[in-house]
């Protein structure tokens, strides 16, 4: 098929309109859930839209009132922010040196198959010491507690991604560098990362959806609201035995929020990163 011909150009529009639908349209009736009367989400047959839009849960779950629901959902909502943060701000700093010397160092690259390999294990597999050594270090409920345990998940990710980055610039341009006098940190301070921003970028934000969206290390370190995440309380909204659909939808609408807004903020630099290495001159 020609690409230029207006046939191909329909197939091509027609793909992307499909595949909007397909991303957006859970999210769609998120919201309409979130909004509907809890008679109409029972109904038969089903309303797709509500007579009258009810954000009455939305409400609720920003209401400030001492041990309110919508208390306990902003402190998990704040805790999400707070431990993803830190765990993507720490992976960045560990995996940058940790990449740049099993790309730059050939003897030293067989340590990133023990990196990815301890990315394959599975959580429940780590939970035991995860949990000890917590518990001896009384970090257990504490933000800075889970932060360090989520760090184990992100930084042999963000280094494995980091790696392939690293690659793809030339040795040539630190060698250069240190030709005109650079120091080895001013050559990587100022001549690699600004060329690696694009892939820091794209590995710092799926370091934080990774985080953000993490619920098994957050279920068994976290018990009360001083350290529970969003997706804890999610779970705890749905756990009762008469749940609200709509609330439990408009607060999956509200934790769906940031990351959004993250990814739109970095989507030039998450398609630079994921495009990075794609074509090799």
């Amino acid at each position: 098929m020609d690409r230029r011909s207006p046939a191909f150009t329909v197939f091509v529009y027609a793909m992307a309109l499909l595949l909007a639908l397909v991303i957006l349209a859970p999210m769609a009736w998120l919201f309409i859930m979130s909004i509907s009367p809890a008679a109409d989400l029972s109904a038969r047959p089903l309303r797709w839209w509500p007579e009258e839009p009810d954000f009455s849960r939305y409400r609720a779950l920003f209401s400030l009132a001492q041990n309110s629901i919508g208390a306990g959902f902003i402190s998990a909502l704040w805790n999400s922010l707070r431990v993803a943060g830190m765990a993507t701000i720490a992976a960045i700093a560990l995996a940058v040196p940790a990449a740049w010397a099993s790309s730059r160092v050939p003897r030293v690259g067989w340590s990133l198959g023990l990196v990815v390999a301890s990315y394959m294990l599975p959580p429940v597999a780590l939970s035991v010491p995860l949990y000890m050594g917590l518990a001896h270090f009384g970090m257990l409920n504490n933000v800075f507690g889970l932060a360090i345990v989520y760090l184990t998940i992100l930084a042999p990710f963000t280094t494995w991604l980091l790696r392939s980055g690293f690659d793809l610039i030339p040795k040539e341009i630190e060698a250069a560098a240190a030709i005109d006098g650079a120091r080895l940190d001013q050559a990587l301070r100022i001549v690699v990362l600004p060329l690696m921003a694009p892939v820091i970028a794209t590995a710092a934000l799926f370091a934080f959806l990774l985080a953000w969206d993490e619920f098994f290390y957050a279920l068994l370190f976290t018990s009360n609201e001083q350290a529970k995440t969003i997706t804890v309380a999610l779970a705890d909204l749905a756990g009762g035995r008469v749940s609200d659909y709509g609330l439990i939808a408009a607060a999956g609408v509200v934790a769906a929020l940031p990351p959004v807004l993250i990814g739109l903020v970095m989507q030039r630099a998450l398609i630079s990163g994921l495009t990075a290495g794609g074509v090799k001159g």
